[in-house]
């Protein structure tokens, strides 16, 4: 089968071994790539682990469409068990990290064991070195960055973690090119626990596929019909931040702590706002909708800007001043902490504060109160003791009570949607498979332009939909599903890709089957790693069913907590999973995880 290299690297940091291995035909084509090699890797070789522990692996998979001239493909996923949920935790990054290691002739990095030492990893086409980083420990991400091109070059892919993942803080990432993360669920504490800094890949071979003349011929049309959408110049312009005001006109933009769902400041860091202040943009490799947007901050330096991290530490925590958020936004980047669950950590902080729960006070939209916690919060000192294990263990800390206003789901802080108001995106938050993100089934567009309000069967089908789409193909194959979902990109292009790289066909029937085989090992791989699991796992925090929206055309607004209880009944019937959302054992034998409930059967 061509279409990728069908080669794993593994790393063992512990004695310093190197080993490629073959992936067998028959895991390519049941997983595909991407999201799929990983889930089956950390099922089959991480199980009842410490996830800060010497036995936790962390994969770097790339997809067959990876690298090659397409659309948006400069992409990886980053995958461990995670330290801040103790399930399964991933990112996608966009990196040219991805299209290298696909050119040095590998689909897959595996890195375990535990160096003595800082240390980080070097690959250059067959050669695989363990070099020192004591030079490079405790500099930022992007200090680390400027160092490992000036011994390495410029064209070569690099991902390093910062302060904040050698520290192992719960919430640390992966960052690479100086603004592009991956890893909410702290991949960059996991590399952080194996004493790894970085990996640097440079590749210099081709990439195998099918049919070379086809795919480049399609590859260039795809990016000719992105360029001649109707939305491609609006989102060149702003990027994600077009969706900022539509989230405020429709009360679902994240205001003090997810309390409510209106910014009476929303103009001020809109994507408008955002067009006058800013100064460049850039974007992940072989993309033409570049969606980074840099500004330069209130300390003169450059931020690179998207939705989410304009709206976690924006409304979210009362900041209105963009370029206040900038500096917010460039720190957790520079340090290696993911900023959507940092901007949970402060909201929750200052409502701690607001309520006299903590000591040390922390107002609204306190720019240099925010700084001093963000620095401490690396250190594991002050208030950054409290949070420096995400939300969900930070209510534990501060309990009376605020485990109700604690924003997250399964341990993973809720990304910047106000559900109050919507229940299908609710559901989606509850049933994401690495606890509450976006990006598996972002169906509040969908829901808010139909029947908003309504707790239907087709709502749940189309959260389902898009779960195998987005976090079943996209995250699989592996490209980006901005074109796809922003400027309306033909999804029909996907399957041509994937027929002119491997050779195969592929049916709608077969990419929904990918996608829930992918779901329910993911799913089984969380239920193995929690043998206290229950259905109370896929709820949203109580915030959203307990206290209504009092601002805004929706005030009075709230979930009801039966009616989401029958969407998550019909989700899992959907599924083929039982009540408590454990896969049935005819469901699993009918996607080919037959091994799987094997184990699961154990549990019981």
């Amino acid at each position: 089968m061509k279409g990728d290299a069908g080669k794993i690297v593994r790393v063992n940091l512990s004695d310093g071994k190197v080993s490629k291995e073959e992936i067998s035909e028959e895991v390519r084509k049941k997983f595909l790539g991407g999201r799929g090699f990983a889930a089956k890797i950390l099922w089959d070789e991480v199980s009842s682990v410490d996830p800060l522990s010497d036995g936790n692996k962390i994969i770097f998979s790339t997809g067959p469409l990876t690298g090659l001239p397409l659309p948006s493909s400069g992409k990886m996923v980053i995958a461990s068990k995670s330290p801040l949920t103790g399930g399964y935790g991933d990112g996608n990054i966009g990196s040219m990290a991805a299209v290298h290691l696909r050119r040095a002739g590998y689909d897959v990095l595996i890195v375990e064991g535990r160096s003595e030492r800082p240390c980080y990893i070097a690959i250059q086409d067959e050669e695989v070195k363990i070099l020192d980083a004591r030079d490079l420990w405790g500099r930022t991400t992007f200090e680390a960055q400027d160092n490992l091109e000036a011994k390495h070059g410029r064209n070569v892919g690099i991902l390093v973690i910062g302060p904040a993942g050698e520290n192992m803080v719960g919430f640390a990432n992966v960052i690479s090119q100086r603004g592009r993360a991956a890893g909410r669920p702290g991949m960059g504490a996991v590399m952080g626990s194996k004493n790894l800094k970085a990996i640097v890949v440079k590749g210099t071979g081709k990439i195998p596929v099918f049919d070379e003349e086809e795919l480049r011929e399609m590859g260039k049309e795809g990016y000719r019909e992105i360029k001649g959408k109707e939305n491609y110049d609006f989102w060149i312009r702003q990027g994600t931040m077009l969706v900022f005001e539509w989230c405020n006109e429709n009360s679902c933009l994240p205001t003090n702590n997810f309390r409510e769902g209106t910014f009476r400041f929303s103009k001020r860091l809109d994507g408008y706002a955002l067009e006058k202040a800013k100064v460049d943009r850039k974007g992940c490799p072989l993309c033409n909708m570049q969606c980074g947007n840099i500004i330069n901050d209130a300390e003169n330096k450059n931020s690179e800007l998207d939705y989410e991290n304009v709206g976690m530490l924006g409304p979210n925590i009362g900041m209105d001043d963009l370029r206040k958020v900038g500096v917010l936004n460039r720190m957790a980047d520079e340090l290696g902490l993911d900023t959507i669950s940092l901007g949970s950590c402060l909201g929750f902080l200052m409502e701690a504060s607001e309520k006299g729960l903590i000591d040390a006070g922390i107002a609204w939209g306190d720019l240099d109160g925010c700084k001093e916690v963000i620095e401490h919060t690396v250190k594991k000192k002050g208030l950054g003791e409290i949070i420096f294990e995400g939300v969900r263990r930070a209510s534990e800390r501060v309990a009376s009570g605020s485990e109700d206003w604690a924003m997250h789901v399964k341990g993973l802080e809720i990304s910047a949607y106000d559900c109050h108001a919507c229940p299908g995106m609710a559901l989606s938050y509850g049933t994401s498979p690495i606890g509450a993100h976006h990006k598996d089934a972002w169906v509040i567009s969908w829901e808010i332009s139909t029947d908003r309000f309504s707790h239907s069967k087709e709502k749940v089908e189309k959260v389902v939909e898009l779960q195998r789409l987005r976090g079943g193909l996209f995250e699989s194959m592996t490209t980006c599903r901005l074109p796809w979902v922003e400027v309306d990109f033909g999804l029909h292009w996907y399957p041509k890709y994937l027929q002119a790289v491997r050779g195969q066909e592929i049916s709608q029937e077969e990419i929904f089957k990918l996608g829930d085989r992918i779901y329910a090992l993911i799913r089984s791989y969380w239920i193995r790693e929690n043998r206290s699991w229950s259905r109370e796992m896929d709820y949203p925090p109580s915030r959203w069913f307990e206290e209504a929206l009092s601002q805004g055309d929706l005030r009075g607004y709230k979930l009801d907590r039966a009616r989401y209880d029958e969407m998550l009944s019909m989700y899992y019937e959907i599924r083929g999973w039982d009540e408590n959302g454990i896969p049935q054992k005819e469901t699993l034998e009918g996607l080919g995880l037959g091994d799987v409930e094997l184990v699961l059967g154990k549990n019981d």
